[in-house]
């Protein structure tokens, strides 16, 4: 809204030809999702005090968790208000990449609410059940992916496929990238909320990973940059550097909150939102494989808890003391921020590998 204001005073001010820079709206846009997050926290705490939405916890977990139980959850309100609002103040709105990474996150957000308002109803740690959680997420992955196809149908998109390393390999998936699309956005939603146990640990590894997403978006929109890094150029997208701006700064903002001793856990609605996001971001711009690097600690923590289940359920035997690993760790005798910072460590070290391919091609 802003950009298509100020943007419309130029060029009888010529200062405002700068709201043009992507880099600019989004340096703007993560400030902005900063101090919204700081002002409209305290509030949204108290209010969720109020209403006695308190986290529900895990009777077979650590210990020293059951002392968190009561603490206020679905804080990730916050981090969806602190995100939209600055990228429809700051993003190019008739930008359709724009809409489609809002959409997803905004849909992926109610189902979160839907699992975290059970879990609060029903005085326990379950909400949905997983085929209810399943059919959901496919469900609207399957309209984005679709989204995706109409644009390409429209020219202004393509279904080909971009794998790192491989600069000649670029076949068209055609239909099967609505799929490829679904298991990208469905698998990164839930990879984040398996993440989510411990104070600042998902919201930490997720600004890491956005802040990332914010450059290689960018560089997606760019065609000089993209083309000098040899990496596909997606024309519009370097909007979407705008959203994963906003992103790190309303990560940084909850993160003020969500820190050990926490006063609020973001629950669901939060980590969904965040991981669809993340995903859509990377189908978009076509860096879909350097999600796996790029957001390594998240396929780290599904992937515990994958091998936990199949292990039991083959040979009737754990691997881990508990899934998802941070639980193993603290289990181990670590105490949980000394979990929490290690594996943010773990986190920058993934992105930094993942920015590291753009000049190995």
């Amino acid at each position: 809204m802003l950009f298509h204001l100020l943007f419309y005073l130029y060029p009888s001010i010529k200062i405002m030809n700068v709201v043009r820079y992507i880099t600019f709206r989004a340096a703007l846009a993560t400030l902005t999702a900063l101090l919204i997050s700081l002002a409209l926290g305290p509030g949204l705490i108290r209010r969720l005090r109020e209403f006695q939405i308190g986290q529900q916890i895990r009777p077979e977990g650590p210990l020293s968790h059951q002392t968190k139980k009561g603490t206020p959850t679905m804080g990730g309100l916050l981090i969806l208000i602190a995100v939209v609002l600055p990228s429809l103040l700051w993003a190019d709105l008739t930008n359709p990449f724009v809409w489609m990474v809002l959409v997803s996150m905004l849909l992926y957000g109610v189902i979160g609410f839907a699992d975290d308002y059970l879990k609060i109803t029903r005085k326990r740690s379950l909400g949905l059940t997983f085929r209810q959680k399943m059919a959901l997420q496919i469900a609207v992955a399957l309209v984005l992916g679709l989204w995706l196809l109409w644009l390409a149908d429209q020219g202004r998109y393509t279904t080909q496929f971009s794998f790192p390393f491989f600069k000649k390999w670029t076949p068209d998936l055609g239909g099967w990238y609505v799929v490829w699309a679904m298991l990208v956005i469905v698998g990164a939603a839930n990879a984040v909320n398996l993440t989510d146990g411990l104070d600042g640990l998902a919201i930490g590894s997720s600004l890491v990973a956005s802040g990332t997403y914010a450059i290689l978006a960018y560089i997606a929109g760019h065609a000089k940059v993209s083309g000098y890094l040899d990496v596909p150029n997606v024309k519009g997208s370097g909007e979407l550097a705008i959203i994963c701006g906003a992103l790190v700064g309303a990560s940084l903002g909850f993160l003020w909150f969500n820190c050990n001793p926490a006063e609020v856990f973001m629950g669901d609605v939060g980590s969904m939102a965040i991981g669809a996001t993340l995903g859509t971001v990377a189908v978009v711009i076509k860096q879909e494989i350097l999600l796996v690097f790029v957001g390594g600690l998240f396929v780290v923590e599904a992937l515990s808890v994958i091998l936990q289940v199949a292990s039991f359920r083959l040979r009737g035997k754990r691997i881990f003391r508990m899934a998802p690993i941070h639980h193993h760790f603290e289990l181990a005798g670590w105490p949980e921020q000394k979990v929490v910072i290690r594996f943010w460590i773990i986190a920058i070290i993934f992105s930094l590998i993942g920015l590291s391919t753009l000049k190995l091609r």
